[in-house]
């Protein structure tokens, strides 16, 4: 690998994976949220599609923003923050021209790497009921295309599978390999519900595989020292700290308006200090 590829985003997520096993990876709603998980000392972080329709939008997770909202939001992230950011693609956003685009705008945004998944266009949050898949081949189809598109070699190319929860593990495994053997570098294995449907995941897959440990869904809150023992090489918390952000919004906006003052609830907020902090603001005050 060159210098100038060794200094890439996508160089910096691989050696993360390289170098902390199984890899953490915070989910960043915004740039904020970003510093704050660099603060906290994540190696990576990763921005969500559902985070983008909500936070962005207030829209649910249906399928109902653009490649436009996620590169306004990975813009934004990547300027703030040095931490290498996987971007959730969802399907790519259209025919393989557009997952085309999406990749070398992706690139430019100066994001590390996308995962695409093998949903219909149509797609549903993967831990709800009703999902349709694509073939795989069509699934693979899309791969190629963003594997022919990449402008940075180093920039990696996940694929996703939702099959798990629609066809069974057997069939999940048989897709990620297909999807595997056409490029795709990483394997984001979604809805599993035991560890040993993991272990026999990354056992049967020869490329790293991500966990998705989401709240409320379908795969139990593992620990990092489990999944490690199944061999899992990245652990992703897409909206951990979204939803906490949420909740104590709420409590906050309840207290005012049930109180008439925030007198009850400085001990739970950041001082104004703290944020200067994390934003560096006196170094950078005129």
């Amino acid at each position: 690998m060159s210098e100038s590829e060794s200094s890439t985003a996508g160089a910096r997520l691989r050696a993360a994976i390289i170098h902390e096993r199984p890899l953490q990876v915070a989910g960043t709603v915004n740039a904020i949220g970003a510093l704050l998980a660099e603060q906290a000392g994540f190696r990576a972080i990763y921005l969500s599609g559902s985070g983008v329709a909500s936070v962005s939008h207030g829209l649910p997770d249906l399928g109902v923003t653009t490649l436009h909202d996620v590169l306004e939001d990975a813009r934004r992230i990547t300027s703030a923050c040095d931490l290498p950011l996987l971007v959730d693609a969802d399907t790519g956003w259209g025919n393989s021209l557009m997952i085309q685009r999406t990749v070398k705008d992706l690139i430019r945004a100066g994001a590390a790497g996308l995962h695409l998944e093998d949903q219909i266009d149509a797609k549903r949050c993967g831990h709800r009921p009703g999902k349709q898949l694509v073939a795989p081949t069509e699934m693979c189809d899309r791969l190629k295309a963003a594997l022919d598109a990449r402008t940075d070699a180093t920039f990696v190319i996940m694929a996703r599978t939702d099959a798990v929860a629609v066809e069974g593990i057997a069939a999940a495994i048989e897709r990620a390999n297909n999807y595997v053997a056409v490029g795709a570098e990483m394997i984001f294995a979604e809805a599993i519900t035991s560890l040993e449907d993991y272990r026999r995941f990354t056992e049967s897959v020869d490329v790293p595989v991500l966990a998705n440990i989401t709240e409320f869904g379908q795969t139990p809150l593992y620990r990092l020292d489990e999944l490690r023992e199944v061999g899992v090489k990245l652990v992703l918390y897409p909206l951990t700290a979204f939803r906490a952000m949420n909740a104590a919004a709420a409590r906050v906006y309840q207290t005012l308006r049930s109180s008439g003052t925030q007198q009850d609830l400085i001990d739970q907020m950041q001082t104004r200090e703290e944020l200067y902090d994390l934003l560096d603001y006196y170094s950078k005050e005129p």
